[in-house]
């Protein structure tokens, strides 16, 4: 029976050009990646007292509902903390607690372009009163 003993330290995987071989890939910087654009993205309205709004958000979380709630609690916070007049965040001031928020899913779509396409459709349908951004109205 034979037994192969082997020793590594730092000092031993060594190049030719001084440089350790292990840690090479360490010294790149700012390496780029592709954006994906085949992500599911979710059309969606949130209705409050003061009427409803229609956004789109990729999906983010482990499932759609999660993914919208997420947002629209976003939405929520940005209305508390940053001092916005928009008629969105206005409304959603007026509400005690953000389970007030009721969430309606209109359409989840492979890729970015298409459901920003499908919001701008549902939005000309719906005719929300809370959105202020309206491009493509």
């Amino acid at each position: 029976m034979w037994l192969f003993i082997h020793r590594f330290t730092v000092g031993f995987l060594v190049a030719q050009s001084g440089k350790t071989l292990y840690n090479t890939h360490m010294e790149a910087k700012n390496v780029t990646r592709k954006k994906r654009t085949d992500r599911n993205h979710i059309v969606y309205e949130l209705r409050v007292p003061a009427g409803n709004y229609i956004g789109v958000t990729a999906k983010t979380e482990s499932t759609i509902a999660k993914s919208v709630r997420v947002r629209a609690n976003k939405h929520f916070y940005r209305a508390h903390s940053e001092a916005k007049d928009w008629t969105l965040c206005v409304a959603l001031r007026e509400l005690e607690h953000k389970d007030q928020i009721e969430i309606v899913i209109h359409a989840v779509i492979r890729g970015k372009a298409e459901a920003h396409k499908e919001e701008v459709r549902i939005r000309r349908a719906v005719r929300p009163n809370l959105n202020t951004d309206v491009r493509g109205d």
